[in-house]
């Protein structure tokens, strides 16, 4: 081992100084602001694959679609909606639970599939409950090509309309392009 008589003491070369660091971090921004503005062309070419999936995942809006509903006039309101994949062919479809919009009340609900129309918005698929049936949409999800709804409905004409006194819980299955219902349980809470 060699002693020099200079133990302690820095060499030149090793001491940073305010302007080294400044240099320094000039030089990395120039390098990362060139990698960002330069780009392979087979890169910015083609989509990355989460941009197809996610093209392939839209499902048609549901704030656009027309409804068999009859609302002397009233706008249509759409309470809950939910997408996914109901045939498995790729294609989302929108399930929307929607109703005459009321002044007061509790107006009923109609659920509908839609599936993306080839020219002017979304097409109405399947009625999966009618608004004449009396009942509202409390939940709704979809699981695979199950749609299962919490649904609220009155068990006698003589039940205020603001406070439904029963419940029921229904799912349908997508199978072939049509819905059938796999759980029609009923309960009542009071």
């Amino acid at each position: 081992m060699v002693n020099s008589g200079s133990q302690g003491q820095d060499l030149p070369h090793t001491r940073s100084r305010g302007i080294d660091w400044i240099v320094t971090a000039a030089a990395l921004a120039a390098v990362v602001g060139a990698g960002v503005l330069v780009r392979p062309t087979e890169v910015a070419a083609s989509p990355s694959p989460s941009a197809a999936s996610r093209a392939t995942r839209t499902a048609p809006d549901p704030m656009t679609a027309s409804y068999p509903l009859d609302c002397a006039g009233a706008p249509v309101t759409v309470a809950r909606r939910i997408t996914a994949d109901l045939d498995g062919d790729g294609r989302w479809e929108a399930v929307a639970a929607v109703h005459c919009e009321a002044g007061n009340g509790t107006p009923p609900h109609g659920i509908y599939v839609l599936a993306r129309a080839k020219a002017d918005g979304p097409t109405t698929v399947r009625a999966l409950l009618e608004p004449r049936q009396g009942m509202t949409v409390a939940k709704l999800s979809a699981h695979g090509s199950t749609i299962t709804a919490r649904l609220l409905g009155y068990s006698s004409d003589a039940v205020p309309r603001c406070c439904p006194d029963k419940t029921v819980s229904r799912s349908w299955k997508w199978r072939s392009g049509r819905a059938e219902v796999v759980r029609p349980a009923l309960s009542a809470n009071r």
